[in-house]
């Protein structure tokens, strides 16, 4: 016996924001993180809608949905489609992502996946109020993007080493072990 073949996920991007200038790019990027995680969460719904939006809009929306009065990355719409062929609605916001993406020094595009995926996530039924709900969410958003290429997104970014002369490299030596330093 030969199983049922899953219909594919239909994917409907919708840009809302000129902000999103490279709009192609990004429709690629959350299509794809989109079919990894519907893939190895074996999703029966059949449809899905993205809007790419702004923090203007995104502020409008998590103040009326969440009393949030603020912008946020990411919202999580799902459907209450009794048939169960809509998943639901992800909204992305553009500024918040890229700045996001610059201060934890990740490609704007493996934190638009990883955003995609983590509202997708919602959408399926996943949160992260309680640890236990919240570590199951990121071992399975790490499992996802590690599939995608993505480097783990709750890792802490590096920093960049200062450069150190081997003059004050010594005074940093000298100041932590309480020692003045006396000039010459």
């Amino acid at each position: 016996m030969t199983r049922a073949a899953r219909p594919a996920l239909a994917l409907d991007v919708l840009i809302a924001s000129d902000r999103w200038q490279d709009a192609e790019r990004a429709e690629a990027i959350v299509g794809r993180a989109i079919a990894q995680a519907a893939a190895a969460l074996s999703t029966r719904a059949t449809e899905l809608a993205i809007v790419l939006s702004d923090d203007s809009a995104m502020r409008v929306l998590n103040r009326r949905w969440r009393g949030i009065d603020a912008a946020t990355n990411v919202l999580s719409f799902p459907a209450k489609d009794a048939a169960g062929t809509h998943l639901g609605d992800i909204v992305l916001s553009f500024e918040t992502i890229a700045r996001e993406a610059r201060a934890e020094r990740k490609p704007f595009a493996h934190h638009l996946a990883h955003l995609a995926v983590h509202g997708f996530l919602h959408l399926l039924g996943y949160d992260h109020h309680r640890q236990r709900d919240a570590l199951r969410m990121e071992r399975t958003e790490r499992t996802i993007l590690h599939r995608l290429g993505v480097a783990d997104p709750y890792r802490p970014a590096t920093k960049p080493a200062a450069r150190r002369t081997a003059k004050n490299s010594g005074k940093r030596v000298a100041k932590r072990r309480g020692r003045r330093l006396r000039k010459a």
